[in-house]
């Protein structure tokens, strides 16, 4: 009997060039879907026949009632080992095994210091003028070299932003609840003893912690306003670690000069959100990890997931067993 797998997100429609799927045989039959279904119903009516899914980070949501609603779905693979939107429980519970892949953190820092060099350098709005046969020159740019580059949190992908920062000749300073005066030394960064005086020290003050009770809502109202009037956010976390309300009036009132983000808590941001036209903002549609190397990364292993859960050996597995 042959299964159905379907790739879902697939904006870009590259998912079936980026890996060898006829490995899989005559086995599996393999389909990509580039739109994004917003609702429960469009999931159930565009995948419910199929018995594998590939899901793309997460941009559709894996709840317990649309497993309720999938009754055929065997194996659900995700991008990345981590997908804080699938109910592994659900999953279990409804015989659905979840398998992961490897994910690069290098494209994530690259994309954090194209946000940082953009709004620094004001790029968006001198290019834009450069076309558009507008003024030769209207803003006055920051200086990364002699700044303070003030970090919360250091792990894999914070520290390769801490490396680049000391490239440039910034001093970094670094917290998170957990960051150790020997973690710190190890990259070379000074520890900020709390979030306050992180946010108060920074000149550019990127994001890089989990999403998580003790982080959600993190950046809020208080905390923003204790940035320097001069300062910059940049968050390629999750958008719901800064308070996006509290952003959007920052923005407006000047509390800081300007903001990043590439991460937005609903995706793809709705039409009209006041993030598109909130002054001083850059934003990007979540592309941190959208790269070749990644790409074929995730979809290589996606294949190799499947063949091995037909084999009946699942790898990279997610949760608990299904029951």
């Amino acid at each position: 009997m042959t299964l159905h797998c379907a790739v879902l997100d697939d904006y870009q429609d590259v998912a079936l060039s980026m890996a060898d799927w006829s490995a899989l045989g005559s086995d599996v039959e393999v389909t990509s879907l580039q739109s994004h279904f917003t609702h429960e119903d469009e999931v159930v009516e565009a995948v419910g026949d199929c018995e594998i899914l590939v899901a793309m980070r997460e941009r559709t949501p894996f709840t317990a009632s649309l497993f309720a609603r999938l009754p055929r779905l065997q194996l659900l693979i995700t991008s990345g080992m981590r997908n804080a939107s699938i109910d592994l429980e659900a999953a279990a519970r409804h015989g659905v095994t979840v398998c992961g892949t490897s994910s690069s953190s290098e494209p994530p820092a690259e994309l954090t210091w194209a946000l940082i060099l953009g709004l620094a350098r004001h790029v968006v709005q001198e290019g834009s003028a450069f076309r558009d046969d507008g003024p030769w020159q209207s803003t006055v740019g920051a200086d990364l070299h002699g700044s303070r580059l003030a970090l919360l949190g250091l792990g894999r992908i914070g520290a390769k932003v801490a490396r680049v920062g000391q490239a440039f000749g910034m001093e970094v300073m670094a917290w998170s609840r957990h960051l150790t005066d020997e973690r710190a030394a190890e990259v070379g960064v000074v520890r900020a003893h709390s979030l306050g005086e992180l946010l108060e020290a920074g000149d550019f003050v990127s994001v890089h912690l989990q999403l998580g009770d003790r982080t959600r809502g993190l950046i809020g109202a208080k905390e923003l306003e204790r940035m320097r009037r001069t300062a910059y956010l940049v968050n390629t976390s999750r958008a719901a670690i800064v308070d996006q309300a509290a952003l959007v009036r920052a923005l407006h009132d000047g509390w800081i000069a300007g903001a990043g983000a590439d991460v937005f808590e609903t995706e793809p941001l709705p039409e009209g959100d006041p993030l598109r036209s909130a002054p001083n903002f850059l934003g990007l549609p979540h592309l941190g990890y959208v790269t070749r190397r990644n790409y074929e990364g995730y979809f290589r292993q996606a294949v190799e997931d499947i063949a091995a859960y037909l084999a009946g050996r699942p790898v990279r597995t997610l949760g608990p067993s299904p029951g």
